[in-house]
């Protein structure tokens, strides 16, 4: 008689991880010289922080950037509920093999065993087709989004004398006075200039 490993499968989609990696948006503000300028930079300039995690704040964040993550939790809440369920029902066959298998009928464990495998290989499959389809759409979503938002910053910074921001999300910051952390005002200045946009249809991924 073949034996069932009891494992947690963990499987079920994690969609609550797409506000993470949405917190990303923005990237580093570099600034590149034009081809053929010989021109030496300017080394003057201020330096400000930004936290770049808070772009995603359901309060407080980038209206486009929360409308668009809450779009494709949304899009993809069915299937992350489809996976929960199968893992559902495979914890549950585990535990019966599991209490029953000293005295149950041979052919019955046997069975049961072999419909918790197939449920396991499936429910595998389904979470991996699922992560590609998550990952896809966060792409087509957010890329285009993230474009966006470090044109408005690369603007936002040039237009108030800024040579160099931080992000604080992505370079460890021991300490940023008030007066340098433009994390709440370019937020608002984005808000103002980018109006947000209904979030998208929810749809089966």
């Amino acid at each position: 008689m073949k034996s069932l490993r009891l494992i947690a499968a963990g499987v079920a989609l994690a969609v609550v991880s797409i506000a993470n990696a949405s917190a990303q948006t923005a990237r580093p503000a570099t600034s590149q010289p034009a081809a053929g300028n010989a021109a030496a930079p300017s080394l003057t300039g201020k330096i400000a922080v930004i936290d770049s995690s808070a772009f995603a704040d359901e309060k407080a964040g980038i209206a486009r950037v929360v409308n668009a993550v809450k779009g494709i939790s949304a899009q993809f809440q069915p299937l992350n509920n489809e996976l929960q369920g199968m893992q559902t029902r495979y914890n549950t066959l585990a535990e019966e093999i599991q209490k029953t298998g000293a005295v149950a009928d041979p052919k019955t464990l046997a069975a049961k065993q072999d419909q918790a495998e197939q449920l396991k290989r499936d429910m595998e499959r389904k979470a991996q087709d699922a992560q590609v389809a998550l990952e896809k759409r966060r792409s087509e979503v957010l890329g285009p989004l993230q474009d966006d938002v470090y044109n408005a910053l690369q603007t936002y910074a040039q237009q108030r004398g800024i040579a160099i921001v931080i992000d604080s999300n992505r370079v460890p910051v021991l300490y940023v006075a008030d007066s340098v952390d433009i994390t709440r005002d370019f937020i608002i200045e984005y808000n103002r200039t980018h109006p947000a946009v209904a979030a998208a249809t929810p749809g089966r991924p």
